[in-house]
C-alpha cells in the first residue's frame, strides 16, 4: 500500500509538478482532499519559516504526514525582493500579472538582472521535521516569453538556457526547477 503524503497546498499546477517528479512512490493529497478549507498562515519573513508554519499546521489539526513549500523570487539587484513576498508582490490578489509588471518596473534600467528561484520545503514525517531546498539560478529578462508555467516564468530565463520557464514547457522545466531540485531531495530522503 503507498504512503500517504499530504502536500500543503490547492495549486493544481504546484500539484502536478510534484507528482510528475514523485512519480508513483507515493500518494499525495492536497488541501482540499484532506477537507482542508483554512487559510493557512504564511507570516514568516523566511521561506523556511513559511514552509514550516504550513506543515506544522497540518500535522498538528490533522496528524498527517505532510510537507509544505514555499518558493520566492529572489532578484540580486532589488536586495533579494520579492522573496518570501513573491505571490503577493503587487497586492493580496496572488496575480501574476500584476506581480510580474511590478517586477519589471522595479527592475527598468538596471542592468543586473540576475536573479534565483529558491524553494523551501519542510517536512513532518512522524512528527520530526526536515528542511530541504532548491535554487535554480537565472536572470530576469526584460519583456514576457512563453505559455507554459505560472507565476514569474515567463520573465525567467535558467542558468544555460536562451528560454524562459514559460517557453521550456513542464517537462523541461520540471526537470531543471527550483521546485524539482527540492522534491529531488526530498524523494531521495523518503526512498532512503
Amino acid at each position: 500500500m503507498k504512503k500517504k503524503l499530504v502536500v500543503a497546498t490547492n495549486n493544481t499546477h504546484k500539484l502536478e509538478e510534484i507528482s510528475a517528479i514523485l512519480g508513483e512512490e507515493m500518494e499525495l493529497l492536497s488541501l482540499k482532499d484532506i477537507q482542508c478549507n483554512a487559510d493557512i498562515p504564511e507570516t514568516a519573513d523566511t521561506l523556511e519559516g513559511n514552509a514550516r508554519q504550513k506543515a506544522q499546521y497540518i500535522y498538528n489539526n490533522y496528524g498527517m504526514n505532510c510537507f509544505a513549500d514555499d518558493t520566492g523570487l529572489e532578484v540580486e539587484a532589488l536586495n533579494g525582493a520579492p522573496g518570501v513576498f513573491s505571490a503577493r508582490y503587487a497586492g493580496d490578489g496572488h496575480d501574476s500579472e500584476a506581480n510580474m509588471q511590478k517586477l519589471l518596473q522595479e527592475l527598468e534600467g538596471k542592468e543586473n538582472r540576475k536573479a534565483q528561484f529558491r524553494t523551501a520545503i519542510c517536512l513532518i514525517m512522524d512528527g520530526k521535521e526536515y528542511l530541504f531546498e532548491g535554487i535554480v539560478k537565472g536572470k530576469i529578462i526584460s519583456e514576457k516569453r512563453g505559455g507554459a508555467g505560472f507565476g514569474y516564468d515567463p520573465i525567467f530565463v535558467p542558468e544555460g538556457y536562451d528560454l524562459t520557464f514559460a517557453e521550456l514547457g513542464n517537462d523541461i522545466k520540471n526537470t531543471i526547477s527550483h521546485r524539482a531540485r527540492a522534491v529531488e531531495k526530498l524523494c531521495t530522503f523518503l526512498k532512503g
